[in-house]
């Protein structure tokens, strides 16, 4: 017998609609580390096939963001992205106190490869919700094409980790107004 929810839908609900895409944060207020663990446990929580377990976490702050920024820089600056956009990427981890990369573990075939990259993806959500109960904002970016293998190398990933995230994470300093959404296009199949 499962044990009832003890949180009602309608309260869900708002969380999830009140989860805001945000860098109006506080740059200089740090981000406990106990609070950082807590929102990457609800990672390990989001479902997962065979339980193969293949969110990789790095907490990038104080100067480390600095080496974020000109590690992608320097992938950008090869491939001859235009000057004004790597100088854009050197400086942009210090727009928030912390930036949570996340990474997927490479499986055992493709097909679970792809499963541990949906699994991690799922945990993401799972763990900006949990940001914004706690009156964090963030923000989801991807990694810039190429730079995978030396933001994995950086953060000490093991080898093949597929970068899912870059996660911008600060203290609330504003508030952007809820932008509206199309209600949800179901195809009913009887």
């Amino acid at each position: 017998l499962r044990q009832a929810s003890t949180v009602n839908f309608d309260e869900l609900a708002q969380v999830v609609r009140t989860r805001r895409t945000s860098m109006l944060v506080d740059r200089n207020r740090p981000i406990p580390t106990d609070v950082v663990a807590q929102l990457c446990e609800l990672v390990q929580w989001a479902p997962n096939h065979k339980r193969t377990w293949p969110a990789r976490f790095a907490a990038v702050q104080a100067d480390a963001r600095v080496r974020l920024g000109n590690v992608i820089a320097d992938v950008l600056e090869r491939q001859g992205e235009p000057p004004e956009k790597v100088v854009k990427t050197r400086g942009k981890y210090l727009r928030t106190p912390l930036t949570l990369v996340v990474g997927s573990a490479v499986g055992d075939s493709v097909l679970r490869t792809a499963e541990n990259r949906d699994a991690v993806a799922a945990g993401i959500q799972n763990l900006l919700l949990g940001a914004t109960t706690l009156g964090l904002c963030s923000f989801w970016g991807s990694c810039s094409k190429g730079a995978n293998d030396a933001v994995a190398q950086l953060c000490e990933f093991p080898p093949d980790t597929h970068v899912s995230a870059l996660i911008y994470l600060g203290w609330q300093s504003g508030s952007v107004e809820t932008p509206t959404r199309p209600p949800a296009a179901i195809n009913w199949l009887s």
